[in-house]
C-alpha cells in the first residue's frame, strides 16, 4: 500500500511538473547577438523556470507574427515598422536590448574609389547598399551623412541582403555599403571594401540600441510570472555571453554553444573578430530609442512621436536585476568597451 501511495504521489508530482511547463516562441534573425538566448536554452536556464523555448528563424524584422501572438518574443532591429506598429495599436513593446554600442557596423566603400571618396561629403550622389528602406542601418547612415550636412536624399540607397553586399561591391553595382558583423569583417578581409566611417563615432545617443527584444503585451499581461521568469533566464544568458565577450574563463564554452546552435558556424571568426556588445542587465537606452524615433519621423518614415513610456518597458529587465543582483566582469584585465 505504501508503495502504491508513493507511486501515486510521484505520478501526481510528474503531472504537476508537466502542467507547469510553458512554451514561449521566440522569433529571431540568427546572428551573434542571439547567442544569449541560445545559451539560456542550452544551459537550461529557461527550464529551471518551467519554460520551454521554441526558436523560429525569421528573415525579416516585420512585427506582424509578434502582434498576432504567433511568437511571444521577437529579437530584431528597431525599424520604422515598430513605430508604425504602435500607431496601429499593435500589442507590442520593447523589453530588452539586443545589440548595444560598440555595434561593430561599418560604412564601407569600394577600394577602387578610395581616391574619389575620401570624406563623408564625397558620398553625395553615390549608391550605398542598405538592408532595407526603413531599417535601422539607415538611421546610422543618416547620422554619418549629417556630419557633412547631407541627408539620405543626397545619396541613392540600394536594398541588398547583408550576405549579398560583398557581391554588390565586387560587381561595382554599389559604391558603398553599411555592413554588420560577421560580413563586415569578411568584406574587408577579401579586399572588397574599405572603412570610410564607423556609426559609433557619429551617433551621440549612446549606447545605441539598434536591435532589441520585443514582446507581445497581451501575452505578457496574461502570463506575468512566465514573462518575468523568461527574462531572468535570458539575462543569465546575456551575462554568460558578456563574460565570454571580455575573454572570461567561459569563452570557449560560449563559442561552442554559438557554433552548435548555428549562431555562427565558423568558429575561427569568433576567435578572430570582436563580438557585438549587449547590456549585461538586459537594459535598453531610452535616449537611443527616442533618437531613432526622431530620425524616422524627420525622414518621413513614420508619423508620430510617442512618449518614452509608450516605446518600451523596463519592468522585466529591472525584475531580472533584482533577482540576479549586480553584474561583475570576471576578467578584471579586460579593457573592452560594452557589455558592462
Amino acid at each position: 500500500m505504501y508503495i502504491l501511495i508513493l507511486l501515486a504521489a510521484l505520478a501526481a508530482g510528474s503531472a504537476s511538473a508537466i502542467a507547469q511547463q510553458h512554451t514561449v516562441r521566440v522569433g529571431m534573425v540568427r546572428a551573434l547577438s542571439a547567442t544569449p538566448t541560445m545559451i539560456a536554452i542550452e544551459k537550461g536556464y529557461f527550464k529551471e523556470h518551467g519554460i520551454n523555448v521554441e526558436v523560429s528563424d525569421v528573415d525579416t524584422t516585420a512585427l506582424v507574427p509578434l502582434a498576432q501572438n504567433l511568437v511571444q518574443v521577437m529579437e530584431a532591429g528597431v525599424t520604422a515598422g515598430y513605430f508604425n506598429a504602435l500607431e496601429k495599436n499593435f500589442p507590442v513593446t520593447i523589453a530588452t536590448d539586443r545589440v548595444a554600442s560598440p555595434i561593430g557596423h561599418k560604412l564601407l566603400i569600394r577600394p577602387d574609389l578610395k581616391d574619389k571618396i575620401k570624406t563623408v561629403a564625397d558620398l553625395k550622389g553615390k549608391v550605398i547598399a542598405t538592408n532595407g528602406t526603413a531599417s535601422v542601418t539607415n538611421y546610422e547612415i543618416g547620422h554619418i551623412l549629417a556630419s557633412a550636412g547631407l541627408t539620405l536624399k543626397d545619396i541613392e540607397l540600394k536594398v541588398l541582403p547583408f550576405p549579398q553586399m560583398s557581391v554588390g561591391l565586387a560587381n561595382k553595382a554599389v559604391d558603398g555599403a553599411i555592413v554588420i558583423p560577421p560580413w563586415v569583417h569578411q568584406v574587408i578581409d577579401q579586399g572588397l571594401g574599405a572603412v570610410l566611417a564607423d556609426p559609433d563615432d557619429y551617433v551621440k545617443a549612446v549606447p545605441m540600441n539598434i536591435a532589441v527584444g520585443f514582446i507581445n503585451t497581451d501575452w505578457a499581461k496574461q502570463n506575468p510570472n512566465v514573462t518575468r521568469n523568461f527574462f531572468v533566464a535570458l539575462v543569465r544568458g546575456i551575462r554568460d555571453y558578456c563574460q565570454a565577450y571580455h575573454n572570461g574563463p567561459n569563452r570557449q564554452e560560449i563559442i561552442d554553444i554559438a557554433v552548435r546552435t548555428g549562431v555562427e558556424r565558423r568558429q575561427e571568426l569568433l576567435h578572430k573578430y570582436p563580438w557585438q556588445a549587449r547590456d549585461p542587465n538586459g537594459r535598453f537606452n531610452m535616449a537611443s530609442l527616442l533618437d531613432i524615433q526622431s530620425f524616422y519621423v524627420d525622414a518621413g518614415l513614420s508619423q508620430t512621436r510617442f512618449p518614452a513610456e509608450r516605446l518600451a518597458t523596463r519592468e522585466y529587465s529591472d525584475f531580472a536585476v533584482q533577482t540576479l543582483g549586480p553584474f561583475v566582469v570576471e576578467n578584471k584585465d579586460s579593457k573592452l568597451a560594452g557589455c558592462r
